[in-house]
């Protein structure tokens, strides 16, 4: 579990081939310095696993199904990636809830400059769009963020917009992202819990089409 509060960017500094999936190796000295065999750390918003580890730097496998739906499909060495830890179960929950399982990546669309903060216009598949509500939270890349506009029901094509602030332009990699760039998604828990349930919830005819 983890928060979407980034520690550290990280830089991708090998990749080969495992099976069906890619090994990957990370320079990353913050998140090994307390790191062992096992555990989770989050890249760009995956969770991976450590398998290997040394002073400064970290390997993870990354399974053909993480690849198909996230950017770490295509990764090569020079990446620039967010890292964060999994959270102690006593520490302070400064973002939300970020499982680090991806739903899907959007493509960046526009950057607007301000003086203070820069907002981001993000696609959002068809199947996320339902997922995602104006002040809501959602993790890009696996940074904490609050959602600041979402797309008309009627838009043609759904999009969202967050605001980020110059702390979060420097601390993450989402302040070096330009139009076109991938970025990956993970929509709230919370959101996605209550669609499941609404799916399974009885079904009253007598409530369609009027009184009868």
């Amino acid at each position: 579990m983890f928060t979407g509060i980034v520690e550290e960017i990280g830089e991708v500094t090998a990749v080969a081939p495992s099976g069906d999936g890619v090994r990957l190796t990370v320079r990353a000295p913050k998140a090994v310095s307390d790191a062992g065999h096992g555990d989770s750390i989050a890249v760009s918003g995956v969770c991976l696993t450590v398998i290997d580890q040394g002073p400064d730097w970290f390997t993870a496998d990354v399974m053909q199904q993480t690849l198909a739906m996230s950017t770490l499909d295509g990764v090569a060495e020079g990446r620039p990636v967010n890292l964060e830890r999994a959270t102690a179960a006593h520490g302070r929950l400064g973002g939300h809830i970020v499982q680090g399982h991806i739903d899907g990546t959007g493509e960046l669309l526009e950057v607007r400059p301000g003086e203070q903060w820069r907002v981001l216009r993000i696609s959002l598949p068809p199947a996320l769009a339902p997922l995602v509500v104006d002040k809501g939270s959602i993790a890009v890349d696996g940074v904490s963020l609050t959602v600041s506009a979402v797309s008309a029901l009627d838009a043609p094509s759904a999009w969202f917009e967050v605001s980020l602030i110059p702390e979060t332009l420097a601390a993450t990699t989402l302040g070096a992202r330009s139009p076109g760039d991938r970025v990956n998604l993970e929509t709230d828990i919370l959101a996605r819990h209550v669609q499941r349930l609404l799916a399974f919830a009885p079904h009253d005819p007598t409530t369609e089409g009027g009184s009868r």
